[in-house]
């Protein structure tokens, strides 16, 4: 991590008189540049567009559509394991959901219709991919070098800030076995899925059993002659939250009502919320779990085999929680052969699997997810001259998932410590564009040169993160993405808390944890004597005066209160939970 040690702010008294001649708190221009167009970036331009004047937005993306995951994941079985409807922006709900589960194709549908009904569109730039970034302190912008993939020309373009919105599940990648390249059938990874592919009474290899391999093959079994699964470690195969459920025409008009919406959507928020207490390693609600899904997988997995070897000893949640339907069910069919242990590698015609034996196959799937070190995909250049890239290398450090001290004016959607297996994800990184917004605000209306998060809080945090994470499932000894990949590493990825507790810390911008550095006088940005408010000819002069004192409270006890006053009784839930 950086010492800290930065090069000085330019002064610029030329920028004190400029500010002397407006009213306080002008908005001076803004250029921002997101990185990616899918769910988070499509949300950067929209809060944006309602907010902000004055600016300029560019959303890059490496793909010739939006959407990100969702629109790259074709893979037979794909869809989101978390409920459709706490699958949305908190503002924007979709009534027209299809089940409980959507399927990738729809969720996609879903984005690409919010990019259309709020015109974003006109943002993004599609199949250019960002290259690199660099800081450049004397003129406190970003140097950002961007290639057109369509004709492979390079842009020299910069900005006054970076949102890097791409997102973890981004950038796949085949496993490391000797061969890999050998194998003359068809090789798929589910997430570059060839939809041309006949696997009708084929002999198909899948290599690994998490999220995308539990949808795969209960997926394609009716299809396919064979299928040979590789797996090299235990997992839990969780029930799911709620049970999968088409829903009718009349559910589907009923949920037309924004109210009836609106209850239904709070119930099943409120239920992913509940699972929290199941990841404190020694809680009743972990011992409570564990013993529930041993039972449910022993009697799906009819051969005791199967159940030594693929039922975990470590926590429920150590791993991420994988709910899958039909999957252990398809493990005891005749269609479907488990070889447990490493793939060796990989021949010309099959895969040589733990048990030492060349299995032949006609076509090889690769469900081996994605890299989920945090690290970007591109070099990024900060305030010392060093690359993030670098800097991460071994362990990732951010300020509550959304900066990191160094690269200034940097923010992240999605950065490590964030609430992603915490309870509802969306409404996390929807917290965390909020708090990126109100830094970049106050940047845009004083002559702040630069804001990033201090040494000392980005070390103090992550020394509090670490202690904390002592006590949950996420540090027991399984292998985990939540680890970057290790058995025993510490946990980078998830946040030290529940979501509402971290809706609850990002509300409030903590300035006394940013270095937020002015060029001239700090002052400057008052100006020229006048509000906003006098330059306003349609301004209400006195819109301080009122009936009676609605005012917001003014300690965070009477604003949590007032705010999340309870409006769903969880004893008249409905009966899907």
């Amino acid at each position: 991590m950086p010492n800290g040690n930065a090069p000085p702010v330019p002064t610029a008294p030329h920028l004190d008189h400029e500010r002397l001649s407006k009213p306080i708190h002008e908005e001076r221009p803004l250029k921002v540049i997101c990185i990616g167009a899918a769910a988070s970036g499509l949300l950067v331009a929209y809060k944006l567009q309602r907010s902000f004047e004055n600016y300029e937005l560019i959303v890059y993306d490496k793909n010739d559509d939006i959407g990100g995951t969702w629109y790259e994941n074709k893979y037979p079985g794909c869809s989101c394991d978390v409920a459709a409807h706490t699958y949305t922006w908190s503002f924007e709900p979709n009534p027209n959901w299809s089940s409980v589960y959507a399927g990738s194709k729809e969720i996609y549908e879903y984005f690409k219709g919010i990019a259309k009904k709020y015109d974003l569109e006109k943002y993004c730039k599609l199949s250019h991919r960002v290259q690199k970034a660099v800081w450049n302190v004397e003129k406190g912008r970003w140097e950002v070098e961007v290639q057109n993939l369509v004709d492979g020309t390079i842009i020299q373009d910069s900005c006054d800030m970076i949102i890097n919105a791409g997102g973890l599940l981004n950038t796949w990648k085949l496993p490391d076995i000797e061969g890999i390249n050998d194998f003359k059938g068809p090789l798929l990874h589910t997430a570059h899925w060839d939809t041309s592919v006949d696997l009708e009474g084929k002999r198909v290899g899948i290599i690994g059993n998490g999220s995308s391999a539990i949808q795969v093959v209960p997926a394609i079994a009716p299809q396919v002659d064979k299928i040979i699964n590789f797996i090299r470690r235990p997992t839990w195969i969780t029930p799911m939250n709620v049970e999968q459920h088409i829903y009718t025409e009349e559910e589907r008009r009923a949920f037309e009502d924004p109210e009836t919406l609106l209850k239904y959507r709070k119930e099943l928020e409120t239920a992913f919320s509940s699972i929290w207490p199941l990841f404190y390693a020694d809680s009743d609600s972990q011992k409570g779990i564990f013993a529930a899904v041993v039972t449910e997988m022993k009697e799906k997995l009819r051969d005791e085999k199967l159940r030594e070897l693929l039922i975990p000893t470590w926590a429920v949640g150590c791993r991420r929680i994988t709910p899958g339907t039909g999957y252990l069910e398809a493990l005891s069919s005749d269609k479907v052969e488990v070889v447990f242990g490493e793939v060796s590698k990989i021949t010309e015609t099959g895969c040589i699997g733990g048990d030492g034996v060349e299995h032949p196959l006609d076509v090889l799937i690769c469900a081996t997810g994605f890299d989920t070190s945090n690290r970007p995909q591109f070099p990024v250049i900060g305030i010392e001259g060093k690359d993030l890239n670098d800097i991460w290398a071994k362990e990732s450090e951010s300020y509550w998932g959304i900066a990191t001290h160094g690269f200034p004016n940097y923010f992240m959607v999605g950065g490590p410590s964030t609430p992603v297996a915490n309870g509802p994800v969306l409404i996390a990184l929807e917290a965390q564009i909020d708090y990126a917004l109100k830094m970049i605000d106050r940047w845009q209306t004083e002559n702040i040169h630069h804001v990033q998060p201090k040494l000392e809080a980005v070390r103090e945090f992550n020394e509090h993160k670490n202690k904390f994470m002592e006590r949950m499932v996420w540090s027991q000894d399984c292998r985990s993405w939540y680890k970057n990949n290790s058995v025993t590493g510490k946990v980078t990825v998830i946040w030290p808390g529940s979501t509402l507790q971290y809706l609850e810390a990002m509300a409030e911008p903590r300035y006394e944890d940013w270095d937020i550095q002015y060029t001239g006088n700090r002052f400057a940005w008052l100006g020229n004597g006048y509000s906003q408010t006098e330059m306003d000819s349609t301004a209400d002069w006195a819109y301080y005066l009122r009936y009676q004192d609605d005012s917001p409270f003014q300690s965070r006890g009477k604003r949590r209160k007032a705010m999340t006053r309870k409006k769903v009784d969880k004893s008249e839930m409905s009966d899907v939970f």
